[in-house]
């Protein structure tokens, strides 16, 4: 890893328009129930880590795809406009992503995606080669292919650029891929599910929502930092702020950075929607300091 102060981070994956609708209750199978609430939030587990990133301090390069429809450009300047680089993110014909969620009274949410434009991205360039090379950081996920998450990881794992993998949504992985990956990031359904292969990454993050998080190493170190007492209004995105603000202060070292983002995790709840609820450098600090 090139390491600075504030590291170089590439992230390479989805970035979606949020259609969220607020509700008492989740409606189930056949039912019909009245909602309280809409909005268009921009998102995307790839979008929404990239902000949470940048906001924690990283200098952040963001690569995917979105439509030329109307979303596409307000996608681009929601990045933009968080101090993400956008240079390399790529416009496509037709639609971009769109995830559909649905948030309960108690936080809790269901969320479809139709992935659009992050279903095409299937191959690197140059230029985004050279990025990944020459950045300390990759961070990926698995909402676009999963062929170019590979390739993107065996490239940055040859270039020395450590790779950090939150894998979700869960899917089958192939081995060539865990081999290449530094640092995962998981939660408890995802921990269960790759448990093996987990095994074998040199450092994991699990993070258990509400009750904090567990880091481990594949030496044998492991910790625990507890959860934080908030209010809690959605927890769309919340992973995403924890992942983001863990990769910006990686550098810093494992306690630290699981410190940090633990907070991000749980600032993020107490606001409603994706991007639009991660939190700064300030607010981070600020819950920091009322421990």
């Amino acid at each position: 890893m090139h390491r600075c102060a504030a590291p170089t981070v590439v992230v390479l994956g989805s970035v979606n328009m949020d259609l969220v609708t607020t509700t008492p209750q989740r409606p189930a199978p056949g039912e019909t129930v009245l909602g309280s609430g809409f909005a268009t939030v921009p998102g995307g587990k790839g979008a929404n880590q990239a902000i949470a990133a940048a906001r924690s301090g990283a200098r952040v390069r963001f690569l995917g795809a979105t439509g030329d429809d109307a979303f596409g450009a307000t996608l681009r300047s929601t990045l933009s406009d968080a101090g993400v680089d956008t240079t390399l993110l790529r416009t496509v014909d037709g639609s971009s992503g769109v995830a559909t969620i649905v948030v309960d009274e108690s936080g809790e949410n269901s969320i479809i995606v139709v992935a659009g434009a992050n279903g095409r991205v299937t191959d690197l360039t140059a230029d985004e080669l050279a990025a990944i090379a020459d950045a300390d950081i990759l961070l990926c996920q698995l909402e676009i292919p999963l062929a170019t998450v590979a390739a993107a990881a065996r490239h940055a794992h040859a270039a020395d650029t450590v790779v950090v993998l939150n894998p979700s949504p869960v899917q089958p992985l192939p081995a060539a891929l865990w081999a290449d990956v530094d640092l995962a990031i998981v939660n408890s359904l995802e921990s269960e599910r790759y448990s093996a292969d987990l095994d074998r990454i040199p450092h994991v993050v699990r993070t258990l929502g509400g009750d904090g998080a567990l880091y481990r190493s594949a030496e044998g170190p492991q910790f625990a930092v507890a959860g934080r007492t908030v209010d809690v209004v959605d927890t769309t995105g919340a992973g995403d702020a924890f992942t983001g603000a863990l990769v910006a202060t990686w550098p810093k070292g494992p306690r630290a950075a699981v410190t940090w983002a633990n907070a991000a995790g749980a600032v993020a709840t107490t606001r409603l929607g994706a991007s639009s609820s991660i939190p700064d450098r300030a607010r981070i600090e600020h819950a920091l300091a009322t421990d």
